[in-house]
Order: structure tokens, then C-alpha cells, then sequence
């Protein structure tokens, strides 16, 4: 964090040939107030000095005793490297202790009570402002209805997206779907009239920071773009966990605004029976290790078996099972064993709490070589003034500091890509053969394989390039582009091949919305 701080500040700095101090204030200008706390750091940089540099003499950044020492950019000279490091260059002793103070983010006054919120969060993945404890909000961010359908009655625990009808809703809206009242012609109620046998479902994604569209914007650390806009996003993004589902493949349903354009699950769903109107659920999270899913769903998925229609759920931890930072990565990828049967504890679960007529696909793992082979030569973000940090160069930096996002494939070494690679496809293979071979209750169970190579190809057709289907900042995770391609290949291929899961085309979307137009808002 330091690293990338410092190195902002003096890019900016020298694209507009101003002192550190100067840049210092430019960038607290663009920041929103309270999350300002880097400025802290501005009589701590001098532009003769990398970042790398900067860091470590802050004591930000260290080197453990038998471990390398860790630097984005080439280290300059040992002995000006000493020189530079040496505690009487620097004019920030009395700020150094302040500063290391307040290392953790959440130490700071003003963001302690929103990290406590982030905490609950993440240990729940609830919305935290959920008055009547129904796990849906009306409050966007923190996991509300950027992550699930807005509560459109949050002192109601009976009323909730996905639900089916309260008599009808002849009286109130139940289901949150914007059809409630009674058509004054004949008095049947619209829900009845336009809903009734329609095949209404919702769509529940369980996944990991793919699924959470995790983005950190370019602009960000692009200073040649860099402006006060930039960083208005900033607390919203802060506050979602860095992660943009309204904009996701799965669950998206607000217009982009990170570039590319929003195509989702959800929203073709929503456009083929408009009764589907608030029917999601994103429960993803971002971690970069082994994960049973089958605990936290016992207190994250909202579904009651009598009262709710059934749902669509997509299985799609298409990395977390073979990406962790450790040295030693291969150890510490699931097995094919601990897959089945995370996998198959997770599906029994989702037995016993999804509606009759649900249905379950699981995605396979991606194949990570992609990223190297497209990215690796490129310039970073941040690399991209003085042409000085290639993918390549960060990818070693983060696996140097164990916090790579997925040592096996963000590596030069390309037997362990290949053996990263083959280890997810032995774990696609075992949820390939859970689909052909387990049988269950209450939904008929599918399975696909991630959609990278038909991604690629589509985005070809189009005149783009490779690189711009990954996340420019953390080299690593799908973009809005690619999440956007990668629902039109999967809507094709349910299409095509499992008809039954969508549901058949409402004949009256056309009267509900000209009914309802006033009351479709997500």
C-alpha cells in the first residue's frame, strides 16, 4: 500500500513539475475528506527516491531476516541504497512514529466506526443496515442492494424480493417486484393476471472476487488521468469491499460506470419474465484460498423452501480453490477429495433450503495461463509514465510479500503455471462429474466450463485485444468487458441446451411495464 502511494504522489509530482508537497496537496484535493490518510506522509518522500526506498525507510516496508527484500521498481545501487535509507536524509522523524501509528487504515478516528461495519460484513455477508432481519436492505452499499435486491419494506420481515405473493398482492407489493393492486377492470389482481404460472425465479450466485466483480480504477494511479472525479466512487467502492457487483455478470443491474457495459444473468432473466423484477443474490467474497461454502451459506442465503420461488444458483469459485499467496502454492490447493466434498456439503445444504424446481450450475475453474501470457510484458498503471513496472515486475513484487492473488499462475516459472492449470482442471473434472452423477430433491444440477476461450474469440470478432478482458490494476481478475461477453455465452449455451432453467418468455412484459413503469427501479 505504501509502495503504490508514495509512487502516486510522485509520478504526480513529475507530471506536473511541481515538488512532492505541492503533488501531496494536488492528490488530497482529488481524495474525499476522511479517507485522506496518506497525508500523513508528505514531508516523508523525496522524488530522488523510489518508492520502494521511501517505504522501507519508513519502516512501512521491511526485509525479515533469510527473506528477500522486496521492491516494484529496479533497486538502485547498494551503496546509495544504504546512503538513501540512512534515518539523516530524511526530514520526517518526528512523523515516522505518528505515521507508523496509524499503519492499520481502520486505526484512524474517522474510518474506525465504517471498518467495524466492514468487519460485520465480512463475517456475515448480511447487509449491515437490515432493520427487520429479512437479509435484504435498502441501503446500497455494506452489502445491501448492490449485493441483493432492495428491500421495498425494511420494517417488514414478510416483505422481500423473491418471495412469492401475499394473496396476490392485491393489497401491497410482498415480493418487491413492483406488480401489487388490482386491475379496476375485471378486480383480478395484477400480481395473479401477469405472474400466475409465469415460472417466476431468482438468481443466486455463490462465487469468489470474480463473482464480486472485484476493481481497483486505473485512474486511480493513472495520473496523467487523475481529477477529483476520479475518486468519487472512492467511498462507495471503500464501503462495497472494493467490489462493483451492481455491474457483474451474474448480478448486475445498473449501468456501468468502470467502462465496458453491464449484460448480466439477472438482468436477461428480469427482461424475459419482468415478475423476476429484484429477485438476486450475490453471495461471493474476496479470498485467495480454499473455501467450503457450505457454513457460510447457513446464514447468508436468503431462501424459505414454502414461502419463495424457486431460484437459479451459479457455483463459480473459478479460482479460489488453486490461487493462494503462499510460497509453496501447490501445498495448499484444495485436493480433488476436499472439492467433492466441499462441493457436494454446499449442494446438500441448497437441498434442503431451495424451493422445489430450482436449479444449480457449476462453473469450472478458468485456466490462469491466459493472464501471464497476455499481461506479463505490458506496462502496469502505475509503470506507464516512465515505462518502469511491467505485470511482470508486480507479480513478482506480490509474491515476494506472500499477498499474490494466485502464485501459481502471476509467476515467470511456467511448469507451475502448468501445474496450477492442471490442478484446476482435475477440480473442474470432479464438479463435472457431481453434475452427471448426483442427484437431488429440489433442483436438476449442470455443468459448464468457464467461458474464457469463447470470450477471447467474441471479443477478437470485436476488434479488442486479450489484454483488456483482465482488470488492469490487479492484473488478475475478469473485466467489465469480459464479465459482460462471458453472460451472452452462457445465456446462449442455457438456451441452447438447458431451456428449463430460464423459464419461458412472459407474453404480458409489455403491460406491466406500461402499468408499472414508476415502480421498476432496482
Amino acid at each position: 500500500g505504501c509502495v503504490l502511494v508514495v509512487s502516486v504522489i510522485e509520478q504526480l509530482a513529475q507530471w506536473h513539475n511541481s515538488t512532492v508537497k505541492a503533488a501531496m496537496e494536488r492528490l488530497c484535493d482529488y481524495i474525499p475528506g476522511k479517507y485522506q490518510i496518506m497525508c500523513h506522509m508528505s514531508c516523508c518522500i523525496d522524488r530522488e527516491m523510489n518508492a520502494d526506498v521511501v517505504c522501507h525507510s519508513l519502516r512501512l516496508c521491511k526485509q525479515d531476516p533469510g527473506q528477500p527484500l522486496c521492491h516494484l521498481y529496479s533497486p538502485p545501487k547498494l551503496h546509495h541504497l544504504c546512503e538513501l535509507m540512512h534515518p539523516s536524509t530524511f526530514i520526517f522523524l518526528p512523523l515516522q512514529k505518528s505515521f507508523m501509528g496509524f499503519s492499520s487504515v481502520c486505526a484512524f478516528p474517522l474510518l474506525a466506526n465504517l471498518c467495524e461495519k466492514i468487519k460485520y460484513v465480512l463475517r456475515n455477508k448480511l447487509p449491515f443496515e437490515d432493520f427487520d432481519g429479512d437479509k435484504f436492505s435498502t441501503f446500497p452499499t455494506l452489502r445491501g442492494y448492490h449485493w441483493r435486491g432492495r428491500d421495498c419494506d425494511d420494517k417488514n420481515t414478510t416483505v422481500y424480493p423473491g418471495r412469492s405473493p401475499d394473496n396476490w398482492d392485491a393489497k401491497s407489493d410482498s415480493n418487491c417486484n413492483g406488480i401489487w393492486g388490482v386491475d379496476p377492470k375485471d378486480g383480478i389482481p395484477y400480481e395473479e393476471k401477469f405472474c400466475k404460472g409465469a415460472d417466476s425465479k431468482g438468481v443466486v450466485l455463490l462465487g469468489d472476487s470474480a463473482g464480486a466483480h472485484f476493481h481497483i480504477p486505473p485512474e486511480w494511479m493513472t495520473v496523467t488521468q487523475m481529477s477529483a472525479k476520479s475518486f468519487a466512487d472512492l467511498p462507495m467502492a471503500f464501503s462495497d469491499e472494493f467490489d462493483w457487483p451492481q455491474f457483474s455478470e451474474i448480478t448486475g443491474f445498473l449501468n456501468s460506470t468502470i467502462g465496458g457495459w453491464t449484460d448480466s444473468l439477472y438482468l436477461r432473466l428480469r427482461k424475459r419474465n419482468r415478475c423476476n423484477h429484484r429477485d438476486l443474490q450475490n453471495i461471493s467474497q474476496n479470498v485467495y484460498f480454499s473455501v467450503n461454502i457450505a457454513p457460510c451459506l447457513s446464514f447468508s442465503l436468503a431462501r424459505n423452501q414454502l414461502l419463495d420461488n424457486p431460484a437459479i444458483v451459479i457455483y463459480a469459485t473459478i479460482g479460489n480453490d488453486v490461487c493462494n499467496g503462499e510460497r509453496d502454492t501447490l501445498a495448499h490447493m484444495t485436493t480433488p477429495k476436499e472439492m467433492l466434498s466441499n462441493v457436494v456439503q454446499a449442494l446438500r445444504y441448497l437441498d434442503s433450503h431451495l424451493p422445489n424446481g430450482s436449479h444449480v450450475i457449476l462453473t469450472g475453474l478458468v485456466d490462469g495461463r491466459f493472464l501471464w501470457d497476455n499481461l506479463h510484458d505490458r506496462y502496469h498503471p502505475l509503470g506507464q509514465l516512465n515505462k518502469d513496472v511491467t505485470y511482470s515486475q508486480l507479480y513478482s513484487f506480490l509474491n515476494c510479500l506472500q499477498v499474490s492473488p494466485c502464485s501459481g499462475w502471476l509467476t515467470p516459472n511456467e511448469t507451475l503455471r502448468n501445474l496450477t492449470s492442471e490442478r484446476a482442471l482435475q477440480l473442474s473434472n470432479v464438479l463435472k462429474e457431481i453434475a452427471r452423477s448426483e442427484k437431488f430433491a429440489n433442483f436438476d444440477i449442470f455443468y459448464m466450463d468457464f467461458p474464457l476461450r469463447q470470450t477471447a474469440e467474441e471479443w477478437r470478432k470485436m476488434g479488442g485485444e486479450p489484454w483488456q478482458l483482465i482488470e488492469p490494476v490487479d492484473g488478475f481478475h475478469p473485466s467489465q468487458i469480459a464479465a459482460a461477453l462471458g453472460t451472452g455465452i452462457t445465456w446462449q449455451k442455457a438456451l441452447h441446451e438447458w431451456p428449463q432453467v430460464l423459464g419461458k418468455e412472459n407474453p404480458f412484459n409489455d403491460q406491466i411495464e406500461a402499468i408499472f413503469k414508476d415502480q421498476g427501479g432496482h
